[in-house]
């Protein structure tokens, strides 16, 4: 059986007024965000589901931490991330966010429950979603594909027109002549996992959903190291990335409508130059 994935409800208020002063945000935000330039308060929530390969903190304090430094007025923020347990969501989150609340949902389970977790007045859901290794050859399919197929779903119930897909290099790795990268053959020995998520990629392209997908390169724990490279998709076939800039870069996703309907794929290099987030995603074309 699939792990359930605990969600993470965090409330963030902040009265500063002056939004385009941080340096990451553009002057003009696009529509699919569109709380962000809201003349009064608004309430709206930004969903992030976690993996076992990109840990919750990561997205939600980028998340928390953009809304505190440059929402104009209230802003609420549902962020979803898999721990393992409530408790742990707890201890890692109730210091530094005492306004989270913790709450649970599969996405194994269906739409229908997942829309209730979602909120009909959220704008976007970020998805990490990611299996626990184990004897389930299917809970990969499970999982990253009709699990992200099920938010998808969730998304066109409420109305939710902005979807972030945290996914991976080597997904269509049989298409860019790498079988026999060690790298792909790992990451399909548990149940064809790259396979499931690229169908899942491919469902979330019809879907008529405002997408962005990222696909990071190999995930480190340690602090960023290096520029973000950003190429188009199919492109890269090796290199590491830190997981707070992945995160980062999923957050940046919802703030340029540079990023909309693309499909990127990121690692980080010592011998690449600091770009801007508009530069890299207006980089890349859209297929």
């Amino acid at each position: 059986m699939a792990t359930p994935l605990p969600l993470f409800l965090c409330t963030v208020r902040s009265q500063r007024t002056h939004l385009h002063q941080h340096p990451l945000l553009p002057k003009t935000i696009s529509n699919s965000f569109s709380t962000f330039h809201s003349s009064a308060p608004r309430t709206s929530h930004i969903t992030v589901l976690n993996s076992s390969k990109m840990e919750g903190n990561e997205i939600t304090e980028e998340v928390t931490e953009k809304a505190e430094a440059n929402v104009n007025g209230k802003k609420k923020i549902f962020v979803a991330g898999a721990t393992g347990s409530t408790d742990k969501a707890k201890t890692a989150f109730s210091k530094d966010y005492p306004a989270l609340q913790i709450v649970k949902a599969d996405v194994t389970e269906g739409s229908a429950k997942l829309a209730e977790a979602i909120g009909d007045d959220s704008e976007a859901v970020i998805c990490a979603t990611g299996f626990q290794p184990g004897w389930d050859l299917f809970a990969p399919w499970k999982v990253d594909n009709f699990g992200t197929v099920n938010l998808v779903e969730a998304c066109r119930k409420l109305g939710v027109n902005r979807f972030i897909l945290i996914s991976s290099i080597l997904v269509n790795g049989a298409a860019m002549g790498q079988l026999l990268n060690p790298a792909y053959i790992f990451l399909n020995v548990f149940g064809l996992t790259l396979v499931a998520k690229l169908q899942a990629e491919q469902y979330i392209r019809k879907s008529g959903i405002n997408y962005t997908i990222i696909r990071p390169g190999g995930l480190r724990n340690e602090p960023p190291v290096g520029n973000l490279v950003m190429e188009a998709e199919d492109t890269l076939s090796a290199g590491t990335i830190s997981r707070d800039q992945v995160a980062e870069v999923a957050v940046e996703a919802l703030l340029h409508p540079e990023a909309s309907y693309k499909v990127v794929e990121i690692v980080a290099s010592a011998d690449a130059s600091k770009r801007s987030y508009r530069d890299l995603f207006d980089s890349i074309k859209q297929r």
